[in-house]
């Protein structure tokens, strides 16, 4: 009787060319993602600009005001009543609550100081105006 020769058994190999095609694809959709979430979204404008204006990474509300005088919260069309309503309510519930205005650098200046009133009377402390930043020359 003949006997088989013995297959030698290999050791397992580690197949690296997946492993790195998954590190990049994983690289690749971590920094799209991140992208997308530093984005703010908002109304385009054109912000006054400003030389020494301070950055403010958290606020609650951003309100913005187009230079034909209307309103936007975050992206969304919204009449002034309605907007101090909800910040009025957001007020209550939380005693850091902060409004950032964004206005159109050609925006009407009384409307801006209209809607700082209201927002005023219905309890809101904490404004911020929004700017570009100077270039610093």
């Amino acid at each position: 009787m003949r006997r088989r020769p013995r297959k030698q058994s290999l050791p397992p190999q580690l197949m690296l060319s997946p492993m790195i095609d998954m590190i990049f694809l994983l690289l690749v959709f971590f920094i799209v993602s991140t992208m997308y979430m530093s984005e703010i979204k908002t109304i385009p404008i054109r912000l006054p600009v400003a030389q020494n204006s301070e950055t403010v990474s958290k606020s609650n509300f951003a309100v913005t005001v187009k230079k034909d005088g209307v309103l936007y919260l975050e992206d969304n069309k919204i009449e002034m009543k309605q907007l101090v309503a909800k910040a009025a309510a957001e007020s209550k519930r939380d005693a850091a609550f902060s409004v950032i205005i964004r206005a159109d650098g050609e925006a009407n200046y009384k409307t801006v100081i209209k809607l700082m009133d209201e927002l005023k009377g219905a309890g809101v402390t904490r404004f911020g105006l929004a700017t570009d930043l100077g270039d610093g020359k």
